[in-house]
């Protein structure tokens, strides 16, 4: 998370994901669907590692009647988060800090979007069960990080790599960010990450999401 306490890297934050996340885009709308399903239409949403405002503002203008609550360790990421939100800003509280800073809730649904692999397996099962005791029973939590099958790491860090270059990342970029992620973060296989999931007492876990490196479930409290 240091690298989100760098102006530089705060400045490009919304320009970078789109280029580095196979579909990113899609990816927040159909985590924004899948919450819909069960949601209601005057829900409260909690989004962990809501730094830079992307899914925010997304679900603050596909449900005009959803109060947001987001949380993040970077209060430069948070600033940034505000300013993307423009308008829309006095629709979400915003906490600093880690699901220990997120408010009791109950909530009606949840995301976690390219954050949970920052954290160790032991760190990120508590905040798993901290998401799901801030639910109300059988709301959605969606997902979404780095989640690569063993054995496979740099074929799937390389092809990373690959697409980031292809969406006009520098080369050099792309493979500085390659080697930071195979040497830093903790990423788990998808056996690993949903048996997190199960440990962490959720149900109905379904993959909806296979973006290269990358995939993402939605699971029920």
């Amino acid at each position: 998370m240091d690298a989100f306490s760098d102006p530089q890297a705060v400045a490009r934050y919304a320009e970078n994901p789109p280029r580095m996340v196979p579909g990113y885009a899609d990816l927040q709308r159909m985590a924004g669907l899948l919450l819909a399903e069960h949601a209601p239409d005057d829900a409260q949403v909690l989004v962990l590692g809501a730094g830079g405002g992307l899914e925010l503002k997304m679900f603050a203008e596909a449900q005009p009647g959803w109060s947001l609550v987001g949380v993040d360790p970077s209060a430069a990421m948070l600033d940034l988060a505000r300013m993307t939100l423009g308008e829309l800003a006095v629709r979400a509280q915003l906490h600093e800090g880690f699901i220990d800073s997120a408010p009791e809730g109950p909530f009606d649904g949840a995301t976690c979007i390219l954050t949970l692999h920052f954290i160790e397996r032991q760190e990120r099962l508590r905040t798993l069960q901290e998401i799901r005791r801030r639910l109300k029973p059988g709301a959605p939590f969606v997902q979404a990080h780095f989640s690569i099958p063993r054995g496979d790491l740099n074929r799937w860090m390389s092809r990373y790599a690959a697409f980031a270059v292809s969406s006009g990342i520098e080369r050099s970029q792309a493979e500085a960010a390659r080697f930071g992620i195979v040497e830093r973060l903790p990423i788990l296989s998808p056996e690993e990450d949903e048996q997190l999931l199960r440990d962490a007492g959720f149900t109905g876990i379904s993959l909806f999401y296979v973006g290269f490196a990358f995939r993402g479930w939605v699971a029920y409290a």
